[in-house]
């Protein structure tokens, strides 16, 4: 056997015993007469000791050659530490040992195996293998497992059955490009791969299984940033026979279920806001709670000041950094060139400040009087000492742009805590969104979501109009989850697709397959999709999901580790009917 003993559980209670041990060299420390090694596995590291008065010398030369990361087996008696360290689980004793065995040698590796490395991402990605071994990594992927069990046996209590659902499926159009696989023995023919299980589990509900769930690798190919990367994993899930309540009862179970795991808290129910309301008062569909900076909307105090700026504007809005009045002129500088970022886009910002000796000072002082201020003030409820940021333009756009610079505002003064939790659902969206450069609608969530029954009247002459079924969870800021109540029958499908500008040929060739299911009796059903790798980064406290993922992709989309993608050689080219354009 390789070993007794993992290298985290020995302790005091085995002072005397003989062990067999086996890891990777962390450190050596070589005083000549005496060497210490720490011994680490996955579970912990314990501290050998090799000693020229108790030890042979060929032992004793033998652990010279050792180097960082060699493998290794040691027997020998555990013994108390004199120098404890209370640091580790360990730390009471050591292994005197008796007998080494080099398994494997190891070159040095490109960076440290420590918690604070010296090695960069990119670096580190291109050994990911190395920088599994480290603490910070190994623990976040422990943490990925124990939230993926607690899923499946909430998810199996509740009568959900984990079913598979195909990778190599046919493209259909959901919202990002599909990852294609061209088939040999199809020339000319390609599957997709899936973004999500979206048809395969409403098909289930058609073929009875009632409540499904899956813990589901999906693939987009679009721009990727920290929260998202072209293979990601989902928590899929499907219900017959429920309305919009339902499914929320059971995922908002689901949800305080994980909290209280994590936090010791009992969780609440969650709120509820409108997206036509989350956009008014945040700006965004996924409003992080956590912090207040609620909009304010100052149209009917500054019109008609002769402020061309505000004249001009579709809206006026802002927000009360409450205790900032103090923010310098470099400070409030630095907010409107953020603000003004190309991926922003804002043309600056005004500024108006309660000061705590009740002074009230801005940046348009030219155009407006103190009692003009004062009015201002006065709506956002202001007190002294407390900062107003004001921006215009467009109506849609103003918000987005002062929803960002309330996030940063939120993270510069430390008010997104990331170990807080702040859940709600956001319900109510609009079933379709117009897109102005193609000159048609497309489905805000997906081409089978319903819409509201008291709206259904509503998609004859003003589908614009129509609010989806649809509801979305999110948690500090960030979209975890989104699903609806889907469509059941053929005829509302069909008016779908004719919405959505699908002509009659089109929607037979890509969903012909579901839209024959229906005639065969399908029940009402509702589902939800968890985004899995963002869910356990958030719980974790943290928003990179990359770090998550096991063997993750770079900005790229590139494996740095494998070199993936790569070119593939001319016959295989030549068996699956392609040629590459030069």
């Amino acid at each position: 056997m390789f070993r007794s003993n993992t290298n985290g559980e020995l302790s005091s209670k085995q002072i005397g015993q003989k062990v067999i041990l086996s890891g990777w060299v962390q450190t050596i420390r070589n005083k000549g007469f005496m060497i210490w090694i720490d011994l680490r596995d996955r579970y912990g590291i314990t501290q050998l000791v090799f000693d020229e008065e108790r030890s042979s010398k060929d032992l004793l030369e033998s652990a010279k050659k050792l180097g960082r990361e060699f493998v290794i087996q040691v027997e020998g008696e555990v013994i108390e530490r004199l120098s404890k360290n209370p640091n580790i689980s360990t730390g009471e004793i050591e292994i005197l040992v008796e007998k080494l065995t080099i398994l494997n040698e190891s070159l040095v590796p490109p960076f440290t195996i420590e918690d604070e490395t010296d090695g960069g991402e990119e670096l580190r990605m291109k050994y990911r293998y190395l920088d599994i071994r480290r603490n910070t990594v190994r623990e976040k992927l422990i943490f990925r497992h124990k939230i993926a069990q607690k899923v499946r046996n909430y998810l199996s209590d509740q009568n959900f059955i984990e079913v598979e659902t195909p990778v190599l499926i046919k493209s259909t159009p959901e919202g990002a490009r599909d990852f294609v696989v061209p088939s040999r023995m199809n020339p000319g023919q390609f599957y997709a791969l899936p973004q999500s299980p979206q048809t395969f589990k409403q098909l289930l509900m058609i073929g009875g299984m009632d409540r499904y769930f899956q813990i589901v690798k999906c693939f987009r190919d679009e721009d990727l940033r920290a929260d998202r990367q072209p293979e990601f994993t989902q928590i899929d899930c499907e219900m017959a026979f429920v309305e919009q309540e339902d499914v929320l009862e059971i995922f908002e179970g689901m949800t305080q279920s994980l909290l209280k795991d994590i936090t010791g808290k009992d969780f609440g129910k969650f709120p509820r806001m409108t997206f036509d309301d989350a956009m008014k008062t945040y700006g965004n569909d996924k409003p992080d709670i956590r912090f207040d900076m609620k909009f304010v909307e100052v149209n009917d105090l500054v019109k008609g000041k002769d402020f061309k700026i505000f004249d001009d504007a579709e809206l006026v809005v802002g927000i009360n950094v409450e205790n900032c009045a103090e923010y310098t002129r470099k400070q409030i500088d630095a907010l409107g060139d953020f603000v003004k970022r190309p991926q922003i886009g804002a043309s600056g910002l005004i500024w108006i400040k309660f000061q705590q000796d009740g002074i009230v000072t801005s940046s348009v002082n030219k155009f407006f009087n103190e009692e003009d201020l004062k009015k201002i003030i006065e709506k956002f409820g202001a007190k002294k000492g407390d900062l107003i940021l004001l921006m215009s333009g467009n109506e849609n756009k103003v918000r987005t742009q002062l929803s960002a610079l309330r996030m940063e505002l939120g993270n510069q003064l430390n008010l997104r805590n990331p170990k807080e939790f702040a859940p709600l659902w956001v319900v109510d969206f609009p079933l379709l969104e117009w897109d102005e450069e193609t000159e048609r609608f497309h489905a805000m969530h997906h081409p089978f979501t319903a819409p509201k029954p008291e709206d259904e009247h509503l998609l004859e002459n003003n589908p614009g109009k129509a609010r989806a079924n649809a509801y979305d969870l999110i948690i500090n800021g960030n979209e975890i989850g989104g699903g609806s109540v889907r469509i059941f029958n053929k005829d509302l499908q069909s008016k779908m697709f004719d919405l959505l500008g699908f002509t009659k040929e089109e929607a037979e060739a890509q969903f012909g397959f579901l839209m024959n299911a229906f005639k065969y009796g399908a029940p009402p059903h509702a589902g939800l999709a968890f985004g899995f790798d963002r869910l356990v980064a958030i719980l974790d406290g943290n928003e990179v999901i990359r770090d998550y993922i096991a063997f993750p992709k770079n900005n790229s989309g590139r494996d740095v580790m494998i070199d993936a993608p790569s070119k593939i050689v001319d016959l295989q080219l030549e068996e699956l009917a392609l040629k590459i354009k030069n």
